[in-house]
């Protein structure tokens, strides 16, 4: 029966997906800084750095999501909820 074992149970599996999804919160909030503070060093560097993360080696061996796809749609999701921020905000004050 260990044949059947899924793979959501294995220890591997779960460590990789949970490595990419730290990724994935810290280049949120990197993101999120940057757009706060454009000029913010240590957010665009931290940004930088886990988008080489995305795009490397070890990243792809850990999963079969495209790096490259997962960046842009994370930008985007920023990107959306920053203006939908901004809208209420503007809502906000009327």
């Amino acid at each position: 029966m260990a044949g059947n074992k899924n793979l959501a149970e294995d220890p591997y599996e779960r460590l990789a997906n949970a490595i990419i999804l730290q990724a994935v919160s810290d280049y949120r909030m990197a993101l999120k800084k940057i757009k706060a503070h454009p000029k913010n060093r240590q957010a665009i560097d931290e940004a930088l750095e886990i988008e080489r993360f995305f795009r490397s080696g070890w990243y792809q061996q850990l999963t079969s999501v495209d790096g490259e796809y997962l960046i842009k749609r994370l930008q985007d999701e920023v990107r959306q909820l920053e203006s939908i921020r901004g809208k209420k905000n503007k809502s906000n004050r009327r």
